[in-house]
């Protein structure tokens, strides 16, 4: 519940300062020189890249979190199995021990979006987040039946 609220309150001072940029941009339009309307240009190209990118990374955490939701559903969720150094840090050498298992289990079902989940869920934990993404997205993909990409 934390990490949802503190997305949410994220969201929404980007959406603020999106509405405060694009408010300068459309005072310089209104300007009327060309140095003014070039720039104003350039300023409101700004909260568009940024709206669609606040927008693709919520419906990415959406369908993320609809899929755990099903598979807690089904029982399938993985077990926290990590070994924790006195930090509360997650003890490398573990997590590579999970990562090869969920890695193997991929490779042996490549279709299921059960594993792909899992095994994003292993990339994360092993901090390669890049990784831990794709692998993600390639579950959402395989789950809402579109033809996966290479990952």
């Amino acid at each position: 519940m934390r990490a949802k609220l503190s997305y949410a309150l994220t969201a929404a001072v980007l959406v603020f300062y999106f509405v405060l940029v694009g408010s300068r941009g459309v005072l310089l339009i209104k300007t009327g020189t060309l140095l003014t309307v070039t720039f104003g240009v350039a300023v409101l190209i700004l909260p568009v890249i940024g709206l669609w990118f606040l927008w693709k990374n919520t419906q990415f955490v959406r369908r993320a979190n609809q899929l755990a939701a099903e598979l807690e559903a089904e029982g399938g969720l993985p077990v926290d199995e990590l070994k924790r150094m006195p930090s509360g840090r997650i003890d490398r050498d573990s997590a590579d021990e999970v990562f090869a298992r969920r890695k193997a289990e991929t490779e042996a079902a490549p279709d299921d979006w059960r594993a792909w989940f899992r095994l994003a869920v292993a990339y994360h934990d092993a901090r390669d987040t890049p990784r831990a993404r794709k692998a993600m997205q390639r579950a959402i993909a395989l789950h809402e039946g579109k033809a996966p990409f290479c990952a």
